[in-house]
């Protein structure tokens, strides 16, 4: 019997779930950058996975998108997978870190993001992180796994 005689419903899916990759970026004496939306948390470079690309493609190229700041994927370390069903899509996430990037950020999408800032790891900001923003910057170096809703694969120690 065939898929779509056995399953109706799946002969032509609707897409239910996103893949993406957040980036911890590492900068000048151990700090991470994080940007500034507009309503008012603080995020991570990072976003959507295009079909076909690895997540260390993808991770360079968002950084680069969003910030001019520019690096190779093979200095990018996925160090973890995490999965969630937030709006009930099921959200996968590579948490990246990225040690070596050339150049100076700037807003590139200034209707997404008000500035980026270079803040001390583990240093409150003022005004509260994206859900995954957070789980991923957790993940920074010398840190352990994210607490909070969801599962958490790490790939890496």
């Amino acid at each position: 019997m065939t898929a779509t005689a056995e399953r109706p419903e799946r002969a032509f899916h609707t897409p239910n779930s996103m893949t993406g990759v957040g980036v911890v970026v590492v900068g000048p004496g151990d700090r991470i950058l994080l940007g500034l939306a507009h309503d008012g948390r603080w995020e991570l470079p990072g976003g959507k996975v295009d079909p076909g690309e690895s997540f260390e493609d993808a991770a360079v190229r968002e950084l680069a998108e969003e910030t001019s700041l520019r690096a190779a994927a093979a200095g990018v370390r996925i160090v973890a997978v995490l999965m969630d069903g937030a709006g009930g899509v099921t959200r996968v996430t590579a948490a990246a870190v990225l040690e070596s990037a050339t150049g100076t950020p700037r807003v590139t999408e200034p209707h997404k993001i008000v500035r980026w800032q270079w803040v001390r790891h583990g240093r409150r900001t003022q005004g509260p992180l994206r859900t995954v923003g957070v789980r991923t910057a957790r993940l920074a170096p010398g840190t352990g796994p994210p607490a909070g809703p969801g599962h958490c694969y790490p790939t890496a120690p």
